[in-house]
């Protein structure tokens, strides 16, 4: 009886085999369509690394260059203190002499006018540096005569050079 059942087996052996064999070959095919072929989730991490890498090259500052403006008169020493210096002065912030505190501006004073326009220009102490900014230096003159002689100085006001040649 065995003669009769051994071709069944092998004939079973064999179909088990091709099922195997089917078997493997959707797995392997269904793995070549999820790493080889091109997905949508993959695609949009790729724009999403892409669109990080671009915020990441962005520049830290920007220079904006300003074209100097030559067609109006300078300021005077009151309307260059309201809108620069008067921060600090006003109130005497930082060590700044008070506006119109004859006290705290005589010993300044005494050093004279040249030695205040310098460090008004080059910056002293807590006080930044005001030359090479919006105002001229011709500007930045009149507002530390303008601040000198409210603390008891008489400087005169410098004057712009097209007057001083008349």
């Amino acid at each position: 009886m065995r003669d009769v059942h051994t071709p069944a087996r092998q004939r079973g052996e064999a179909s088990s085999k091709n099922l195997v064999t089917l078997a493997v070959v959707a797995l392997l095919a269904v793995l070549v369509g999820i790493f080889f072929l091109p997905n949508s989730k993959k695609m949009s991490d790729t724009e999403a690394e892409a669109q990080a890498i671009a915020e990441r090259l962005q520049p830290v500052g920007t220079v904006e260059v300003k074209v100097a403006s030559g067609g109006g008169a300078p300021r005077a020493g009151e309307e260059v203190y309201k809108a620069v210096c008067a921060a600090c002065h006003a109130a005497g912030a930082l060590g700044a002499p008070k506006f119109g505190d004859a006290a705290a501006w005589g010993p300044r004073i005494k050093t004279g006018y040249e030695a205040l326009l310098t460090s008004a220009l080059k910056g002293k102490n807590s006080m930044p540096a005001q030359g090479g900014g919006d105002t001229s230096d011709l500007e930045i003159g009149r507002a530390v005569v303008y601040m000198a002689n409210a603390g008891g100085a008489k400087f005169d006001e410098p004057k712009a050079p097209a007057e001083a040649a008349k």
